[in-house]
């Protein structure tokens, strides 16, 4: 059977298993005797075992088979959680995250056996567990895939099935006719996935030579897979124990069958007789029974089947898909950009049946926009949740108490930006860890919780993606950050000296500059943050940093929702037509050139009290020097953090929803252009990024 073509489902549900293994441990560490989570953490791991099982991937299976073996034991109370189990369950997971990278590489899970871990696992295992001798039957026959069976004291557990009246007059006529009842219990592998088809599969061989007079548990039960593995059937057949048996294990994912013949002693066919002789009295005197219903089927009535919740509303879709759905609905704006153009600037008078079209069709594109991007919106739990594993790692590693406190987690990004997030917050969370929190010894000595506290907190403002990652640590000493840059010659004396303490800590975004003293391979501060503001502002995004000396720092990262479709405030500088998202521009202005003031030889101007520095556009992108200067400049005052700064403009065109096209890698773009959107009348225009303006 060729499994390549599930190599995608295989991989994206491996994914949540494993993040669903993590977290349910994490909760099993501080929670031995949640019930709830030890069942959930047996359900992952058993899944997880039969699809690596169903893909061929046997390094895997058998890792999982053994974690599974753990946890089935801690699930029937046999077994006790302790912090050295719950250390040999996570280096599990990390080799079955090793495995689904090297599938991930080249669909193949690689050579390393991990004998380590499976040793390790075992003997946690049988250190306190004795194992049951298993008790033989005297006529019974066991036909099996290997030979030790794991059925246990349950092996021949047809034999202790309770056996209705209506089922033994079954028996009964059978014995009469010379048939014979072959009672069976049939035990399927635990990786089998779909255990419902698969007794249903047994059951179907075992009907094409003879009739199931009763199955335990009932049909029901089987087909909704309420049962643990084995269950048990009654056939009236003119075969031989031996022969069901094979023809049981014939069916794929049946690891063992054990039947037998089922007769009914002689005291309980006088019983049945005298009772089927009674009950046909009285059904002749009544003309109708009631005892005696059950009599006419040689089954007992199936219950009707409850209807099922619906479990699942979502359906995966391939990002490429979306991409083309959303370059789709980006030409749709395009066109309806053009529409709008044509009705606002043609000589002709246009009739209002028109002008309802146009906006008709403006409030049908903005619909599907929005619609649109909310399928490619995804919860930033989907980045956070692997984080809480990671603070407990890194707390055994340092030496250090520390907990995780995380609020948010709902909020949603667009795909894109989510698949990009991850490593800039795991950098923070690490920096946080090692260089935010002091030791437990020092906290004990300033007052503090010998707990250090980490948070991580994102929640939606106007539209950004706001992700603060704070902890309750020393805080940066900014001396100490002015005093290394200094003596690394990054700035002069003259230079430290006029710069803000907001300007010395961005000194720790510029690579491979870190206050840290000794480096360690958890984090060195500098080095990972120059990596963390780049991704960030490669996603249209932007970090500051607030922190106080002895109470901690705080990482704040602001995101746009989306990269495809903005709102923008359209301009024209020289003779060009420039879109500046309208995100950031706070007001625009009206400028006289008289109240523009120069400091340090800045331009600047006093806007109701703050001093606000003056960018010329015009310069930066080299436009043609005007002939004159005009006596009032019109300035859009943007904000970057908190940071403000005047962007002048020559004139305002109007705001507009663009889409955003990338100029593409045959134009080496300068760091100021973010992009280029094609407006209605088929110009281009250049999108500006205010992040590297200011």
């Amino acid at each position: 059977m060729d499994v390549s073509q599930y190599l995608e489902i295989f991989i994206e549900e491996t994914k949540e298993h494993l993040q669903s293994l993590n977290e349910h441990l994490l909760i099993l560490e501080k929670e031995p005797d949640n019930e709830n989570t030890i069942n959930e953490i047996f359900r992952a791991a058993h899944s997880l075992k039969g699809m690596a099982g169903t893909m061929g991937f046997k390094r895997m299976q058998r890792l999982t088979h053994d974690m599974e073996n753990v946890f089935s034991e801690i699930r029937t109370g046999k077994m006790k959680v302790s912090s050295e189990l719950v250390d040999v369950l996570f280096r599990g997971l990390d080799a079955l995250e090793a495995y689904l990278a090297n599938i991930l590489e080249n669909a193949e899970e690689g050579s390393e056996d991990n004998e380590d871990i499976i040793t390790d696992l075992n003997n946690i295992l049988n250190a306190g567990l004795g194992i049951a001798a298993e008790p033989k039957g005297e006529n019974a026959t066991s036909t099996t895939s290997n030979s030790t069976s794991s059925a246990g004291g349950e092996k021949y557990k047809f034999k202790n099935i309770k056996i209705e009246d209506h089922e033994k007059k079954a028996i009964l006529k059978a014995s009469e006719m010379g048939l014979n009842v072959v009672g069976l219990t049939i035990y399927i592998h635990e990786y089998c996935v779909l255990k419902g088809a698969r007794a249903f599969m047994v059951n179907r061989t075992l009907e094409e030579h003879g009739e199931i007079i009763k199955l335990d548990p009932p049909a029901q039960d089987l087909e909704d897979e309420k049962y643990d593995y084995d269950y048990s059937a009654f056939v009236i057949t003119k075969e031989t124990p031996e022969t069901l048996a094979k023809l049981a294990m014939s069916v794929s994912e049946v690891k063992e069958v054990v039947a037998d013949y089922v007769s009914l002693t002689e005291a309980e066919k006088t019983t049945l007789n005298e009772t089927i002789k009674a009950q046909s009295i009285a059904k002749v005197e009544a003309n109708k029974g009631t005892d005696g219903t059950s009599l006419k089927a040689g089954k007992a009535p199936a219950p009707k089947a409850a209807s099922k919740p619906v479990v699942n509303r979502s359906v995966r879709v391939d990002i490429d898909k979306l991409d083309v759905l959303m370059n789709l609905v980006s030409e749709l704006i395009i066109a309806k950009n053009g529409l709008v153009s044509i009705s606002s600037t043609s000589d002709i008078v246009l009739d209002s049946a028109f002008h309802e079209q146009i906006e008709y069709l403006e409030r049908i594109t903005t619909n599907l926009h929005e619609s649109v991007m909310k399928t490619r919106m995804v919860p930033i739990e989907s980045v956070v949740n692997r984080f809480p594993r990671m603070i407990r790692d890194l707390s055994k590693k340092l030496n250090k108490d520390m907990e995780l406190f995380m609020t948010g987690e709902d909020t949603e990004l667009d795909r894109t930006v989510i698949d990009e997030i991850g490593d800039p917050l795991m950098h923070l969370l690490r920096n946080a860890a090692d260089h935010g929190l002091e030791s437990n010894e020092e906290r004990e000595k300033l007052g503090k919780n010998p707990v250090g506290s980490i948070f991580l907190d994102a929640y939606q403002d106007g539209n950004n993606v706001v992700i603060e990652v704070r902890d309750d640590g020393s805080g940066i000493d900014v001396n100490k950050i002015r005093n290394k840059a200094i003596g690394k010659g990054a700035i002069t004396e003259e230079q430290a000296e006029s710069m803000s303490d907001k300007d010395i800590i961005d000194l720790l975004f510029q690579p491979s500059f870190s206050t840290s003293d000794q480096v360690t391979d958890v984090s060195g501060r500098g080095v990972g943050l120059d990596v963390v503001k780049t991704k960030i502002e490669s996603l249209g995004g932007e970090i500051e940093t607030k922190t106080k000396l002895g109470e901690g720092t705080n990482f704040i990262i602001r995101l746009p929702l989306t990269l495809a479709i903005i709102q923008a405030l359209m301009v024209i500088i020289g003779k060009e037509k420039y879109a500046l998202p309208l995100g950031s521009i706070q007001t625009v202005e009206n400028i006289k050139c008289t109240e523009i003031k120069k400091i340090q030889g800045r331009e600047v101007i006093n806007l109701r009290g703050s001093v606000v520095p003056i960018i010329r556009l015009d310069k930066i992108l080299d436009c043609e020097e005007k002939e004159e200067e005009p006596e009032e400049l019109l300035v859009a005052i943007v904000k970057k953090g908190e940071r403000l700064a005047g962007m002048v403009v020559d004139e305002l065109i109007g705001q507009q929803e663009i889409v955003i096209k990338s100029i593409g890698k045959y134009i080496k773009c300068h760091k100021s252009i973010s992009g280029a959107t094609i407006l209605g009348n088929g110009e281009v225009a250049l999108i500006l990024d205010v992040n590297t303006l200011v």
